[in-house]
C-alpha cells in the first residue's frame, strides 16, 4: 500500500525536466540586433532561450504572446518563427484602459517586424485568425483572476485558447508562484497564483499537462509579498509548465 501510494504522488506532481538545448535558431533570435539592449540584459535571468527551447516554437511556426506586456517575448518570437511563420502580438483592451502605456510598448515591439499583428481586442472577444502552434503567456495568468474578471472568465480565456491552436499544439504557461490557493483568492493582492490551482484549471479547459522546467524557481521567495514588492521584485519564485492539446 505504501509503495502504491507513493506511486501515485508521483504521478500527480509536476514532470520536472532537465535543462534545455537552445537551438541555433533561438540563439539567433536572441542576438537579433532590432532588440533593446535593456531587453537583451535580462535574457540570462529570465532563461529566455531555455524557455523557448522547452516550448519548442520554431522556425516557420505561428504563435501568440498572449497578454504581451512590453514586448520582450514577441521582439524574440518574430526573429525566431522568421519569415514564414507569424507572431500574434495580443494585448487586451482593459489593459490599454487601464495603463495607456501598453498601448505605445505595443506599437514600438511590432514596430519593423513584418511577420508581427498587434491586436487588442477585449479578453471576452479576442480571436486569431488562424490556427496556432504555440501560445505562450508570462507572468499574466494570475491576471485572469484579478477582482475586475467576471466568475468563469479565466476558464473560459483557457478555453479560447485551446480552441485556438492546433491539434497537438503547445501553451507554455509562466507565472509568479503563490502558496495554497484553490479559491484565487491572492492574485489580487500579490499577482501570484498557486500552480497547482492553475494547473487544474487549465486541465480542466482540456489541455494535457505536458512537464515543467524549473529553471525559474527560487525556493528563498516566501511566497508572502507582492511581485512589486522590492524585497523580491525581479527574484519570485515562477513556475514554467508546458500543456499541450490532445493531437
Amino acid at each position: 500500500m505504501k509503495r502504491l501510494f507513493a506511486v501515485m504522488l508521483l504521478a500527480a506532481a509536476p514532470v520536472a525536466l532537465a535543462a534545455q538545448t537552445v537551438t541555433p535558431a533561438i540563439k539567433s533570435a536572441l542576438a537579433d540586433p532590432a532588440r533593446p539592449a535593456d531587453q537583451k540584459a535580462r535574457d540570462d535571468a529570465r532563461h529566455a532561450g531555455e524557455i523557448l527551447a522547452f516550448a519548442g516554437i520554431k522556425p516557420g511556426d505561428k504563435v501568440a504572446d498572449f497578454i504581451m506586456g512590453s514586448g520582450y517575448w514577441t521582439r524574440i518570437l518574430s526573429p525566431l518563427v522568421g519569415p514564414e511563420g507569424h507572431v500574434y502580438a495580443y494585448q487586451p483592451k482593459e489593459f490599454i484602459d487601464f495603463r495607456a502605456a501598453y498601448a505605445d510598448e505595443q506599437k514600438a515591439a511590432v514596430a519593423g517586424h513584418a511577420n508581427v499583428t498587434a491586436s487588442s481586442d477585449p479578453l471576452a472577444s479576442f480571436a486569431f485568425p488562424e490556427k496556432l502552434d504555440a501560445i505562450i503567456t508570462v507572468q499574466n495568468y494570475h491576471d485572469l483572476h484579478l477582482k475586475s474578471a467576471p466568475p468563469g472568465a479565466a476558464l473560459a480565456i483557457t478555453k479560447k485558447l485551446y480552441d485556438a491552436l492546433k491539434p497537438g499544439g503547445t501553451l507554455l504557461v509562466v507565472d509568479h508562484v503563490a502558496s495554497a490557493d484553490p479559491g484565487f483568492a491572492v492574485p489580487q493582492t500579490l499577482h501570484r497564483i498557486d500552480p497547482a490551482a492553475a494547473r487544474a484549471e487549465i486541465e480542466k479547459a482540456g489541455f494535457q499537462f505536458d512537464g515543467e522546467l524549473p529553471v525559474l524557481r527560487n525556493p528563498a521567495d516566501p511566497h508572502t509579498a507582492s511581485v512589486f514588492d522590492p524585497s523580491i521584485r525581479g527574484k519570485t519564485d515562477q513556475f514554467v509548465y508546458r500543456f499541450r492539446k490532445p493531437a
